[in-house]
């Protein structure tokens, strides 16, 4: 392996395989959480949830380790391509996509399952915004340049939007905030958004208490928002008045707390059970942290937590380390965005945030998900990787 590294220019004792291996821990709880919670289902095709999961794994892993060692300077020469190319996948799914519980996201892979290209669009817009951002560095704080920058993000951001997907939007559309931080807007775009989300935040607050609700049935009118989207904010504000559109969340939350400190254990077969009793839906997606819960407990759950916690913290350890602007904000955008990610499916899980569907990262069953994931580590890997190239070079 080190006559590899050396061939490429790299030093191996850059190579971060604690988040390596943090990646692959989480990775196996997810496979098993995943087999848990799918262990009743009749599967239709070659292959089963829990085998999909691994296959996942394994494409994952090999895409990981690819990525690691293409030095990103040259990927982000590509980026406009790799980003036109995703915007045009996205745009087929919008008319010709997959359908599924009245989401068209998908596209359908006969006998293999799906594949749910917004999830790579996370990527797209990370590479095409890194390699924006170093380009405009000294101007990004000027209206047109900006304006450019959130023009270019706002396309994938509306096609995944109008498909719909929430929850993904609200993902990119952060991460694309947080790479402008790192890109270095000046100060006062920072206050003046600020301010800004304070204020939305106040009047989402006005509209939702309103006896009539008259701001939101507006909006929903003009198809700004969709009917399950008022329901699940009405829900999340008044959950008693709303039993019947919170009943996922409630049970997910008794899931979590049956588990106790050690959990039932993997494979729980009683009736009470979130996945034998039909008290939730997706749950080995969108509602996997309750399965995590009810068998393996608080000691289960906090493991989870603190895997996320250190692989977050390892992606912006590394890109620190970097000279490269371009580095710092792939690196700690990643963070974000896996951070963010986590937050928000945890948060639903709990009944902290409205009812969203998003995967819990490397946890969640979806391929799609999956391998993204992993080659987003793959790209925080050799960003890693180029501080010792950079080394070598000056020997």
């Amino acid at each position: 392996m080190k006559k590899i590294f050396r061939k490429l220019g790299y030093k191996i004792e850059n190579y971060d395989f604690r988040l390596i291996v943090y990646v692959l821990l989480l990775s196996i709880i997810g496979v098993l959480m995943v087999h848990s919670a799918t262990v009743n289902e009749v599967e239709e095709g070659l292959l089963d949830t829990t085998q999909k999961q691994i296959l996942g794994v394994i494409i994952g892993l090999i895409s990981m380790v690819v990525i690691s060692l293409i030095d990103y300077k040259k990927i982000l020469k590509f980026a406009a391509l790799i980003f036109i190319l995703n915007v045009a996948v996205l745009i087929y799914v919008k008319f010709a996509g997959t359908t599924y519980l009245g989401a068209r996201r998908w596209i359908s892979v006969p006998g293999f399952g799906t594949i749910q290209p917004s999830e790579f669009s996370k990527i797209a817009v990370i590479l095409v915004g890194t390699a924006f951002l170093c380009r405009f560095r000294d101007k990004i704080s000027t209206i047109p340049i900006l304006l450019l920058y959130l023009a270019i993000a706002a396309v994938p951001c509306l096609l995944i939007l109008v498909q719909p997907a929430l929850s993904t939007t609200i993902v990119i559309f952060v991460t694309v905030i947080v790479m402008l931080y790192l890109g270095g807007i000046s100060s006062r775009w920072v206050y003046g958004v600020s301010i800004v989300v304070a204020v939305l935040a106040v009047l989402l607050l006005f509209a939702v208490y309103q006896p009539d609700q008259a701001i939101l049935n507006d909006l929903v009118e003009k198809n700004i928002l969709r009917p399950h989207q008022l329901n699940r904010i009405n829900a999340f504000f008044f959950p008693s008045e709303h039993r019947d559109l919170v009943y996922q969340q409630t049970n997910s939350i008794m899931a979590i707390g049956s588990g106790q400190f050690f959990g039932k254990g993997l494979n729980t077969t009683t009736y009470e059970s979130v996945k034998n009793g039909n008290f939730l839906s997706e749950e080995q997606c969108d509602f996997i942290f309750a399965v995590v819960g009810e068998e393996l407990g608080f000691v289960g759950s906090v493991l989870i937590i603190a895997l996320i916690g250190l692989i977050v913290y390892e992606c912006i350890r590394i890109s620190r380390v970097t000279n490269y602007v371009g580095g710092v904000i792939i690196g700690c955008s990643i963070a974000a965005l896996l951070g963010v990610q986590s937050f928000i499916n945890i948060g639903v899980a709990t009944l902290v945030l409205p009812n969203t569907g998003v995967p819990l990262p490397f946890v969640s069953a979806g391929m799609s998900s999956l391998v993204s994931s992993f080659m987003m580590i793959g790209f925080v890997l050799n960003v890693g990787l180029q501080r010792g190239r950079l080394e070598l070079n000056r020997r």
